[in-house]
């Protein structure tokens, strides 16, 4: 359980935040006529902050299936490519791979990525319960928030702030952490460009992939060179 213990205390911000940010979500669900079972199974199932926001609007409207699928796409995209970066440490988990694949979100990638993890602790075990307790958190969030909602008066403008507020305090972090601040320059001048040559509503996509083949380039030429020049 050392595993256990050490994935909870570096996890309690998301868990926090995770709670909240899904409690407002449960309260729009309830107000859109839909109550805490509902929002378990989204937060089970679809488990995606931004968009189980979205599915709210399109579960009152009616919204074709077509479109619900392909919004889903566009906006969670870009967890295809923080796999990447995971894919050996995740092999190792075993039976826990295909849920370390699929519960990978940005909050999660932003801590596991700064993690210095013991030598003694099993790191795919880590990741695991940093992933599980997050998801936790979010499913009792949203439930709580959707019994709560119909008996509280709640105005929840604003509260999807609380999921940038952390994923800047983990970056700010991982930034003091990290002897190279190549990736996060590289991500952010890019992430600029393609916010001004395709908008707001689109930039993310381009960014991921010309940072990942950038990155990837990078990790190679410094594997080769090294090989190289073993001295």
């Amino acid at each position: 359980m050392c595993e256990f213990r050490y994935a909870w205390k570096r996890a309690l911000p998301i868990l926090l935040t995770y709670f909240f940010l899904a409690a407002g979500f449960g309260i729009m669900l309830q107000q859109a006529g839909l109550g805490a079972g509902w929002a378990a199974f989204a937060s089970i199932f679809i488990y995606s902050g931004a968009f189980q926001y979205v599915v709210v609007s399109f579960l009152t409207a009616g919204t074709s299936l077509v479109t619900v699928a392909l919004t889903a796409l566009i906006m969670d995209s870009r967890q295809f490519f923080y796999g990447f970066s995971f894919l050996e440490d995740f092999r190792k988990g075993g039976w826990k791979y295909p849920y370390l694949v699929w519960s990978l979100t940005d909050e999660t990638y932003a801590l596991l990525t700064s993690l210095v993890i013991p030598a003694e602790l099993n790191r795919p075990t880590v990741e695991f319960w940093v992933q599980l307790l997050s998801q936790l958190s979010w499913v009792l969030g949203s439930v709580f928030g959707a019994a709560m909602g119909a008996a509280i008066p709640f105005d929840f403008e604003g509260i999807d702030f609380l999921m940038t507020a952390l994923f800047v305090t983990i970056v700010i972090d991982q930034w003091k952490r990290s002897a190279n601040h190549f990736p996060a320059l590289l991500g952010f001048g890019s992430s600029i460009v393609f916010l001004l040559l395709v908008g707001a509503a689109n930039f993310m996509l381009p960014t991921l992939v010309f940072t990942t083949v950038i990155l990837t380039v990078s990790s190679r030429r410094e594997a080769k060179e090294a090989i190289d020049d073993p001295s």
